[in-house]
């Protein structure tokens, strides 16, 4: 495994959930933690936790939909900690209704915050990564990235872009023979306030926890692993796109999947 302590790691999203345990599972290990997110207060009190235990973790409010925001304070973040080494592109909302019964601003919402910072996000950090020949870009994607599932047409088409965009970027930086390292994470559903409401009786596809998810991510990044798939049996999708698709969604119906989002209720301020 490798070290991080001392090294610059940047998680956007990252003052509640899944990302702000991730801040200080690295944090704990030495590294200095930076985290984009939308609320001050949110971020405020994650400053606060991490001094009260000896942690560096420094918040910046920052909207990663708006590109020039996102450049803006890049720069800012390098004039005040140094370069990037670890970028984990987390930030992430979620509609949880069918296609018909999303308005429009809500499907443009998603694409916006999980998709488009991706791009702005890599393109910001990855020259100084490629010119000091070290990095690692991590992106959150889903279990929703690799299958489909009813109640999340916009979010996984933006779960099945980021899983995409990450490979695409991994082998254009196979062919520049460069080092700097990439992790794409697909995660089946935890118990943040993202997914209240979330329902899954098959017993091989449990809820996750979100510390085990996040120990599960800071360990896979120290690992320099490519991809990291939660929990295991999800991996059996690759095995099931050779069935005919029929099959496919019988047995998505026999293990809930199809039905998981029938009770979602979510964050309020999701709607």
């Amino acid at each position: 495994m490798k070290s991080v302590k001392d090294k610059l790691v940047l998680i956007t999203g990252g003052a509640g959930g899944i990302g702000r345990l991730m801040a200080f599972e690295f944090a704990r290990r030495g590294a200095k933690v930076a985290v984009w997110d939308l609320n001050p207060t949110a971020l405020a009190a994650l400053e606060d936790e991490a001094r009260r235990e000896g942690f560096n973790i420094r918040g910046m409010v920052c909207d990663v939909s708006d590109r020039e925001a996102v450049y803006r304070q890049a720069g800012a973040l390098g004039a005040e900690m140094g370069p990037l080494d670890i970028l984990v592109n987390n930030a992430g909302v979620v509609s949880g209704k069918t296609l018909l019964e999303t308005p429009d601003e809500k499907i443009i919402k998603t694409m916006n915050v999980n998709v488009l910072p991706l791009f702005w996000t890599v393109k910001a950090f990855l020259p100084s990564m490629i010119e000091r020949n070290s990095g690692h870009l991590v992106t959150i994607s889903s279990a929703a990235g690799i299958i489909g599932v009813r109640g999340l047409a916009d979010y996984c088409a933006s779960k099945f872009a980021a899983f995409g965009f990450n490979e695409s970027v991994r082998m254009e930086l196979n062919r520049l023979k460069s080092r700097v390292k990439t992790t794409v994470i697909c995660p089946y559903f935890a118990d943040t306030g993202m997914f209240l409401g979330v329902k899954s009786p098959f017993p091989l596809l449990p809820i996750l926890k979100s510390s085990y998810v996040a120990q599960k991510i800071v360990s896979g990044v120290l690992k320099n692993r490519k991809c990291i798939i939660l929990p295991f049996f999800v991996r059996t999708v690759a095995i099931l796109r050779l069935l005919p698709v029929s099959v496919l969604d019988f047995l998505s119906d026999i293990l809930g999947v199809s039905a998981a989002m029938d009770h979602f209720t979510g964050r309020k301020e999701q709607g």
